[in-house]
């Protein structure tokens, strides 16, 4: 039995969370060049099991701050694929590339990505880099984390609007006032920054502010 069909024997029985196929990923990291892993990587991610394509882009994540070439496959292929699950991954795979070369450095990708036409994009990164003040320098510099998100909250995708809000109120937990100045800027007659805004307020609700 070849590499790539031991990997999708093991990762398919995974029905529950991922940490075997994030396990896997890392051992074809660990166990290949480069080069070889991202061949695999593309080989696995044109299965048709779900679990084996959340496999391809845990090592695309894994590869991507040294290869342009697979930061595109995700941005591009993998963010088109129509399971969920798949694109829960693809957020854990940015916060991944974001890690590896820095929050800060990283800065002009998330810039780039929170603009693309695709919801998937967006929300691979509002919902991969959560909870963002726990992230480096995201966790010195709060007011940028609440800038970003921001910008998003009169997006077009439902989708992507929830992972906002929610990610603001994650921020509210530890900087409840520069979430409650951030949020009485908004315009809640549009109905869907009225959305964000209560999920972005819920913790500051319960004090009476905001």
């Amino acid at each position: 039995m070849d590499t790539i069909e031991k990997l999708i024997q093991r990762v398919r029985k995974t029905q529950h969370g991922f940490l075997d196929i994030q396990k896997a990923a890392d051992e074809v990291i660990a166990g290949h060049t480069a080069k070889e892993s991202l061949r695999i990587a593309k080989q696995l991610f044109s299965s048709e099991i779900y679990q084996v394509r959340s496999l391809a882009t845990f090592i695309f994540g894994r590869l991507a701050a040294n290869s342009k070439e697979s930061l595109d496959f995700l941005k591009r292929r993998v963010s088109q694929d129509n399971d969920w699950r798949v694109q829960e991954i693809l957020a854990k795979a940015f916060d991944r590339y974001c890690a590896d070369v820095g929050y800060e450095q990283a800065l002009p990708v998330i810039k780039e990505w929170l603009a693309d036409s695709s919801p998937n994009v967006r929300r691979a990164v509002t919902e991969g880099l959560r909870i963002w003040t726990g992230r480096p320098y995201f966790q010195d510099h709060p007011e940028v984390a609440i800038q970003l998100l921001s910008q998003l909250r009169n997006d077009e995708s439902e989708y992507v609007r929830k992972s906002v809000g929610n990610a603001l109120r994650d921020i509210s937990k530890r900087h409840k006032e520069l979430i409650a100045i951030e949020l009485q800027r908004w315009d809640i007659a549009n109905k869907r920054v009225a959305q964000t805004h209560k999920l972005a307020s819920k913790f500051l609700q319960d004090k009476g502010a905001g």
